[in-house]
């Protein structure tokens, strides 16, 4: 599996075995991800959603719903030992469980900030960023905990434990990754795109949302020729590593990472039982009488990120900004939250139709609507967000006019397409527009 190691499959099979004890609290309950390797590493791999129809009947497997229709995919559950040993007899490397656990689908259990390193950045610069994003959560009273990805980065969990949905903990990811990128920008970004990414390092917020997998604690990776391990650390481990300039420090090969377990147990135990609650203010799903009082974020911080609803009534506030590059933001207010896509060129002014990325909700704050190159109210002419075609008219400073945007065919996909459309909107759809 490992040419450069001399890696085996058996040896696959014996590191997870040995690691069951430790895997298997992380994994029970989670729909997997299975990412094979039939050849090794170097080779070609695919990522495996559906159970194969080879599956043997003691695996246990759970329905999870296609994000556009269709018959549910059947995703393996890892429960027990002998799943795990199973999976990588059929070269499964690496195992990448969903946030939440089968049936409750829509309920993550932690939010996870996967701190990716650029070109010209490395496992050491993505833990300063840990070290930021572990300032702030300390000042929202909330505990995190940090592990390396095997890779080059480092993941850092927040466990919850608690009733939330995958729309509030992407709320609060994004507002979290624009809060550190806008504090820190020589370090840190939140747009997706890798050209900003040199010598920084993204904070994904994006890996909170139904349909995403992480890659699980003690996971074998098959990112480089040698095995490394997702592997937990210590706060302490980390800030020695960065001290010492030492990425390496940073590296579990399997057998390290078996004698480590044996010595010190499973270092992220706390992350299944640790009860927590998102500071009210981004948790829009929750109730007051659900929202812990010890979890409200600090002064500070809180006024940093503060969020007030429009005053427009039906008629919601949108921003479009420009990028770099003839790009353009635009962000449309939906309920406490503005939505955003990148569009490539700007809002297109003729007949033709632009490429455009969403970038996912932040939360409301004044700051956003000072100073842009349009600022104004908008009108759902037709269509819903949800279903993937939106239909608006823009009335603001040095905009005016009505758009589709139409999400992609795939699921799941954060891709749409931008066309300007007729001035006036049938009769028909101005109804529909008033009904919804």
């Amino acid at each position: 599996m490992y040419p450069a190691a001399g890696f085996t499959k058996a040896d696959v099979a014996r590191y997870y075995a040995a690691m069951a004890p430790v895997m298997l609290p992380h994994l029970r309950g989670r729909p997997v991800t299975l990412k094979r390797y039939p050849d090794g590493v170097g080779q070609p791999f695919f990522y495996e959603k559906d159970a194969p129809t080879f599956t043997p009947p003691w695996v246990r497997t759970a329905p999870v719903p296609r994000a556009r229709g269709g018959p549910d995919i059947r995703y393996v559950v890892i429960d027990d030992a002998r799943t795990l040993v199973w999976c990588a007899a059929i070269a499964s490397l690496e195992l990448h469980p969903f946030l939440h656990r089968a049936p409750r689908l829509d309920t993550p259990t932690m939010v996870v900030f996967d701190l990716d390193p650029g070109e010209g950045a490395n496992v050491l610069t993505a833990g300063r960023v840990a070290f930021l994003l572990k300032e702030l959560m300390d000042g929202l009273r909330l505990q995190v905990f940090p592990k390396v990805s095997g890779s080059k980065g480092v993941q850092v969990y927040l466990p919850l434990n608690t009733l939330v949905t995958y729309e509030a903990t992407q709320l609060f990811a994004r507002a979290v990754a624009d809060f550190l990128a806008e504090r820190h920008p020589d370090l840190v970004v939140a747009d997706m795109d890798k050209a900003l990414r040199v010598g920084k390092v993204l904070v994904d917020w994006s890996q909170n949302a139904i349909h995403k997998t992480t890659v699980a604690v003690y996971s074998l990776r098959a990112k480089r020729p040698r095995p490394f391990v997702s592997m937990p650390i210590t706060w302490d481990e980390l800030e020695r590593a960065i001290d010492r300039r030492d990425p390496a420090a940073l590296d579990f090969p399997p057998d390290v990472a078996r004698e480590r377990v044996r010595a010190e147990g499973d270092l992220f135990r706390r992350v299944l039982t640790l009860e927590q609650r998102l500071p009210r203010r981004f948790a829009p799903a929750e109730s007051s009488e659900t929202t812990s009082r010890r979890s409200r974020p600090a002064r500070d911080h809180g006024q940093a990120m503060a969020v007030r609803p429009s005053r427009q009534g039906s008629r919601r506030r949108f921003v479009l900004r420009r990028l770099g590059g003839r790009g353009a933001l635009l962000q449309l207010e939906m309920g406490r939250t503005l939505r955003g896509w990148r569009i490539a060129g700007g809002l297109p002014r003729g007949a033709r139709a632009a490429a455009a990325v969403e970038t996912g909700a932040t939360p409301l704050s004044e700051e956003a609507f000072g100073r842009r190159a349009g600022v104004g109210v908008y009108d759902v002419v037709d269509g819903r967000y949800e279903d993937g075609r939106l239909h608006v008219s823009l009335t603001g400073k040095g905009v005016n006019g009505q758009w589709l945007l139409q999400r992609g065919a795939a699921p799941g996909d954060m891709r749409w397409g931008v066309v300007r459309v007729a001035a006036r909107a049938p009769a028909g759809a101005r109804k529909h527009a008033r009904t919804a």
